[in-house]
């Protein structure tokens, strides 16, 4: 088993199978590797993308001056300056969004193939490619909890069209249309309008690589999904496994990843993760997050109330709901 000790624990409903996953140590086997290094890839320019995100500041303050004073050709100047250079980098977040979702569907194609019998050997025997899964549901989070924070990003993305628009009226050069043409900004547009862009970028990922693998069985996925979500409540809510992690860090990369899967099991399953017959313990999951420091888990708490896709639906569990209140 190496770093993945496997444990039964009994909820009150019923026994399900939970495991120790070493997040921070698993290295790929020989069977995994192929699919390991694609994605190893696009994850190495994870934080690079969350580093900029992070320092993104914004023109604001050009673009303020501009609209007050729409005769001034100098400050026009300055503020198209200012913001087409953030455009770009706007872009390049977009860009790296449809390069993640590509490695989710490498790793779901792996984690939910008929290579073995259920989601608990894939995650004991393919312990790499899910801690990439992991990795990709939180750097999301992250990601999309900077850009809730940020209203510049919307605000120089609208600038930036409403002066290309009125550029191309007055048939005025681009310099930089060959870089973000209108098809292209519409696309931009569209993923930051949505207030958590990544999560809704992995979300309608994951949907499509269910209705494009219509031989696999919609459980293959949904069950991948819940086992990740089991194994990570019971590290978090379990001393004797948390006291086994080399770092503080991986306490909110737990968390994270943990909110991550429910919400894609949310999006995924007919169903969803707040149904009675979820496979999922959101109850105790939640009561997790509620056990931490309320300061680190707010954001987390918010991407259950406000991003899932069941939540406020009738058959939602009541006593779930005031939880989440």
């Amino acid at each position: 088993m190496g770093n993945l000790l496997k444990v039964l624990t009994c909820t009150d409903l019923e026994q399900e199978p939970n495991f120790f996953l070493d997040f921070e140590n698993a290295q790929p086997t020989d069977a995994e590797r192929e699919v390991w290094e694609q994605v190893d890839v696009v994850l190495k320019d994870a934080k690079g993308i969350l580093d900029e995100l992070q320092a993104y500041k914004g023109a604001g303050q050009e673009i303020r001056e501009a609209i007050q004073n729409p005769n001034d050709e100098r400050l026009q100047e300055q503020a198209w300056a200012a913001v087409v250079p953030l455009v770009g980098r706007l872009k390049k977040f977009y860009e790296f969004s449809q390069r993640l979702e590509a490695a989710l569907h490498s790793l779901l194609g792996a984690l939910t193939s008929e290579t073995y019998d259920d989601p608990t050997q894939h995650l004991e025997r393919e312990q790499a490619l899910a801690k990439q899964f992991a990795e990709i549901l939180h750097f999301t989070l992250r990601f999309d909890e900077l850009k809730m924070t940020n209203p510049a990003i919307q605000n120089d993305f609208s600038y930036y069209r409403r002066t290309l628009s009125r550029m191309r009226i007055k048939n005025v050069p681009a310099e930089c249309e060959n870089e973000v043409n209108n098809e292209l900004a519409n696309r931009i547009s569209l993923f930051y309008a949505d207030a958590t862009p990544m999560l809704k970028a992995l979300s309608d990922g994951t949907t499509k690589f269910v209705s494009e693998n219509k031989n696999l069985p919609i459980e293959n996925t949904t069950d991948c999904l819940s086992t990740m979500a089991s194994v990570c409540k019971v590290m978090l809510e379990t001393p004797e496994y948390r006291s086994r992690f080399a770092s503080e860090e991986t306490v909110s990369f737990c968390l994270r990843v943990m909110v991550g899967v429910i919400i894609l099991y949310d999006y995924v399953h007919p169903v969803g993760a707040f149904a009675k017959s979820s496979k999922i313990d959101m109850k105790g999951c939640i009561k997790v997050l509620k056990d931490q420091p309320p300061h680190s888990v707010e954001g987390l708490l918010n991407a259950l109330r406000y991003t899932t896709k069941h939540l406020n639906d009738e058959s939602t569990n009541k006593t779930i709901k005031s939880m989440l209140q």
